[in-house]
Order: C-alpha cells, then structure tokens, then sequence
C-alpha cells in the first residue's frame, strides 16, 4: 500500500509540473498574441508602432529606408493584418498569423517585440517567409 501511495504522488507531481508547463506556455502565446494586436492597432501611428519593434528590427528598418523609423514605418504599406487566427511560441521566438499578415516576434527585456511583419508564408518551393519589414 505503501508504494502505491508513492507511485500515485509520484503522477500527481508529474501532473501538476505538466499543467504549470502548459499554463506557462498559454500565458506566453496571450502575451505574443496581445503584442501583435498591440502593433496592428498602433501602426497608423508610425511612432508608437515604432517602439513595438525589436532592436534590430528597428535599426534595419532606419538603415534600409534611409529614414526614420516612423517615417520609413509608414511608407512600408504593409497588409492589413485582420485578426488574429494561430499563435506558435518556441522559447523567446513567436510566430503570430493574422487574416492577412504574419508576424515574427522576439522576446526582449521581458516584453514581446516584432521582429518582422508584412510575412508572405512560404510555398511549395520557397522556404523561408518574405517579409516587408525584418531585423537583421
């Protein structure tokens, strides 16, 4: 009996560390999710919606466009996003599929930022997604 009792905690631990992995993982896609309908809703204002980016993102955009981000931001025209329809968290990367766009986020200083966004999902003999805006 006393084995048994071993065994039956021992699942229950097992459980308990199974369901806080989920839960782990269902709070990160919502904070994921959240930030790319941060983004989606700040983009008619290019200066917000510039600080939703990841560094990188941010620094590539200004050095491609040659302008500033808000400016270079707005003159991207991006696709309208719709809502959104699946949510893939894989450590400190996000993928976020919208109707009409996907996103690529990063996790930076404990906050979700986008990393790319205006994505075309890849086809049969394309790989990697084609992305408007993108980090470096």
């Amino acid at each position: 009996m006393r084995r048994r009792c071993r065994l039956l905690a021992g699942y229950a631990g097992v459980a308990v560390l199974a369901l806080a992995g989920c839960s782990s993982l269902t709070s990160r896609e919502a904070a994921a999710t959240a930030a790319a309908e941060r983004f989606e809703r700040l983009r008619p204002q290019p200066q917000a919606a510039c600080r939703q980016l990841a560094p990188e993102t941010f620094d590539e955009l200004e050095q491609s466009a040659k302008s500033a981000c808000p400016q270079a931001l707005a003159e991207l025209e991006l696709p309208a996003a719709g809502s959104v329809t699946d949510t893939d968290v894989y450590g400190r990367q996000a993928r976020v599929v919208l109707d009409g766009d996907t996103l690529f986020l990063a996790s930076v200083a404990g906050s979700w930022k986008i990393t790319a966004a205006g994505c075309a999902p890849p086809d049969a003999t394309e790989r990697p997604y084609d992305c408007l805006l993108k980090g470096g």
